[in-house]
C-alpha cells in the first residue's frame, strides 16, 4: 500500500513538472523560420513580423534603424502580428522582441525582397547536381565569383501538406559560393543584376519544385471558386478513390516481375523494367494545393516586393485550362498578401514536346492580368532539353522588367515585340507590335515563321516583310486573309527582334488557337 502511495505521489510530481514545463514552453515567444538572423526586410514598407506566444502575452518590438517601439498582445490562440516601418535600404541592424522571453534578431538588412517560385527551371541550381541539374554554363567560374554579402538567400524545404501550414523549414544565408551553388540560378542572376544597378541589399525567398503543375501552388478555395478549374479537383478526388486499387494492382505486377526476374537471371537474359509504384495523391507534390499549403501559405504575410515565376511545362498538355488557372493563381496570391505586387514570369523555352498553345496561354495571362511581365526565351531553347543551361539570360531579362517598372530605369527596353493588333489591307495583313520602338529586325535577313489563313482556318506558310515597327504578311494562296500566326510550333526559331535585341513572342491573332478555349 505504501509503495502504491509513493508511486502515485511520484507520478503527480512528474505530471506537475511536465505541465509547468509545457506552460513555460507555450509562454516563450517563437518566430517562423522566415523571421530570423540575416534576413532582409522590404525597405520603405510596413514590414510584417509575427509569431506565437502565450495567449494574452504582451510583446514589444524595437529596432535600431529608428528605435521605434511597437507593442501588441498575443490573441486567444497565442498568435501575434505587427507591422514595423522600415526606412531606406541599409544595415546591418538588429530587431529585439520582448515578452516573457527576449529574442534578438541580428544582421538584418533593409532592401528588396523577391519571392522566386515555379518548377524545375526555377529550381535549376547554379552548380551541378543530380539528374537534370547540370548546372549553368561555365558553372565553376560562376560559382567562384558568387560572393555577395548583402544578397541573402532563403530556400524553402520541399514539403507537401493537405491543409495550410503555419511554418516552413529553411534559413537565411549570405550569398557565398557554397550557398549559391545549390540555389536557384535564375533567381541568383536576377538578384545580382538588380543589386548591380541599384546597390540595394536583396533578399530572395526561393520556393519551387520540379515537375509540378500550377494547381499545386494554388489555394484550394481558389480552385473551388472557379467553375473552369473544378475539373482539377474532380481528377484529384478520382485519383484518391482509385489509389487503393492501383496499389493492389502494383503489388500483383511487382510479384509477377520478381518471379520473372528470377527466371531471367537463371537464364542469363535481360530483365524487363520494374513496375512503377503508384504515388499516393495525398502525398504527391503534383496534387492540387499541396505546395501552396506547405511552401507558400506559411510565408504570408512576409512583406515582399514582388514575384518572379518560371513554370508551365507541367501544364503544357492543358493550355486552355492554364489560361484560367495561371491568372487565378496570381490574383489569389495578391489577395492573400493584400497587395498588388508585380509578377514577372518566363515563357517556357521551346522544346519538341511543348505545344505552342501553352505559350499562347502565358501570353494571354500577360495581356489580361495587370502588373505582369513576360520574358521570352525562344532564342535560348534546346529542342531536346527542357532545362536549357543558360539561366543568366533568363535572370537578366526578368531583371529588365523589374528595373524598368520598379526601380525607375525608364531608359531600359524590357520586352521584345508583343503582338498588339492587326488590320487587313486587300490580300495582306499588317501586324502591329508593342515594344517595337525604333523598328523591328529580322536577325537572319528573312522572316520564315509567319503563317496565314483565310476563313477556312487552314494556315499556310506566308511571306513577311518588316516596315518600320510593323510586319506585312501575305500569301498568293490566300486571297482573303483573316488570321496570322507567328512561331506557332513546338520549337519555333527566333528570328524577329526589336532594336534592343529582344525576341518577339510567338502569337496567334485574336487568340486563335489550334482548338478554341471556352
Amino acid at each position: 500500500m505504501i509503495r502504491k502511495y509513493v508511486y502515485t505521489a511520484c507520478v503527480s510530481i512528474l505530471m506537475l513538472l511536465f505541465v509547468t514545463r509545457v506552460e513555460k514552453t507555450h509562454a516563450a515567444i517563437t518566430l517562423p523560420a522566415i523571421i530570423t538572423d540575416s534576413m532582409v526586410l522590404q525597405q520603405r514598407s510596413a514590414a510584417a513580423l509575427w509569431g506565437w506566444a502565450k495567449a494574452g502575452e504582451k510583446i514589444e518590438i524595437t529596432n535600431d534603424w529608428d528605435h521605434r517601439k511597437v507593442k501588441t498582445i498575443a490573441d486567444k490562440n497565442g498568435t501575434w502580428q505587427v507591422r514595423i516601418k522600415t526606412g531606406i535600404a541599409g544595415g546591418p541592424y538588429t530587431i529585439t522582441i520582448r515578452g516573457e522571453n527576449t529574442i534578438t534578431i541580428k544582421d538584418v538588412y533593409l532592401g528588396e525582397v523577391w519571392l522566386c517560385s515555379g518548377q524545375s527551371n526555377m529550381n535549376f541550381p547554379l552548380g551541378k547536381g543530380e539528374s537534370w541539374r547540370t548546372g549553368v554554363f561555365n558553372c565553376e567560374a560562376e560559382i567562384a565569383k558568387a560572393n555577395y554579402t548583402t544578397i541573402r538567400l532563403f530556400t524553402v524545404k520541399q514539403e507537401v501538406a493537405n491543409e495550410p501550414q503555419k511554418d516552413v523549414k529553411g534559413k537565411w544565408n549570405s550569398c557565398t559560393s557554397s550557398v549559391a551553388a545549390g540555389f536557384s540560378a535564375v533567381a541568383y542572376y536576377f538578384a545580382r543584376e538588380i543589386q548591380k544597378e541599384t546597390g540595394f541589399p536583396i533578399g530572395l525567398i526561393h520556393s519551387s519544385w520540379g515537375g509540378t503543375p500550377a494547381e499545386s501552388w494554388t489555394r484550394k478555395d481558389t480552385l473551388q471558386g472557379n467553375h473552369a478549374l473544378l475539373p482539377i479537383l474532380q481528377r484529384y478526388e478520382e485519383a484518391i478513390k482509385k489509389f487503393p486499387a492501383d496499389e493492389k494492382a502494383y503489388a500483383v505486377e511487382l510479384e509477377k516481375w520478381k518471379r520473372g526476374l528470377d527466371s531471367i537471371t537463371q537464364q542469363g537474359g535481360k530483365a524487363t523494367p520494374m513496375p512503377k509504384k503508384p504515388v499516393d495523391p495525398l502525398t504527391d507534390s503534383k496534387s492540387p494545393s499541396t505546395l501552396y499549403n506547405a511552401m507558400i501559405h506559411p510565408l504570408i504575410p512576409f512583406t515582399i516586393k514582388g514575384v518572379i515565376w518560371y513554370q508551365g511545362e507541367s501544364n503544357s498538355d492543358r493550355p486552355c485550362e492554364y489560361q484560367k488557372l495561371f491568372p487565378a493563381l496570381i490574383n489569389s496570391w495578391r489577395k492573400e498578401w493584400n497587395t498588388d505586387f508585380p509578377f514577372y514570369f518566363v515563357e517556357i523555352a521551346p522544346h519538341y514536346q511543348k505545344i505552342p498553345e501553352i505559350r499562347e496561354a502565358q501570353l494571354y495571362t500577360y495581356k489580361t492580368v495587370s502588373r505582369t511581365g513576360l520574358v521570352v526565351i525562344t532564342d535560348y531553347g534546346d529542342s531536346l532539353n527542357i532545362h536549357p543551361r543558360n539561366k543568366e539570360v533568363v535572370g537578366h531579362r526578368l531583371a529588365l522588367w523589374a528595373l524598368a517598372k520598379d526601380y525607375g530605369k525608364k531608359e531600359i527596353v524590357y520586352s521584345g515585340p508583343i503582338y498588339r493588333s492587326m488590320n487587313i489591307e486587300g490580300n495582306k495583313v499588317v501586324i502591329h507590335f508593342d515594344y517595337a520602338d525604333g523598328g523591328l529586325v529580322a536577325k537572319e535577313g528573312t522572316l520564315k515563321e509567319f503563317a496565314i489563313a483565310g476563313s477556312d482556318k487552314q494556315f499556310m506558310k506566308a511571306n513577311a516583310t518588316i516596315e518600320g515597327d510593323k510586319v506585312i504578311v501575305w500569301s498568293d494562296m490566300v486571297k482573303q486573309p483573316e488570321a496570322v500566326r507567328f512561331g506557332w510550333r513546338n520549337f519555333p526559331h527566333a528570328e524577329l527582334y526589336n532594336k534592343a535585341g529582344l525576341p518577339a513572342s510567338p502569337f496567334s491573332t485574336g487568340g486563335l488557337m489550334a482548338y478554341p478555349c471556352q
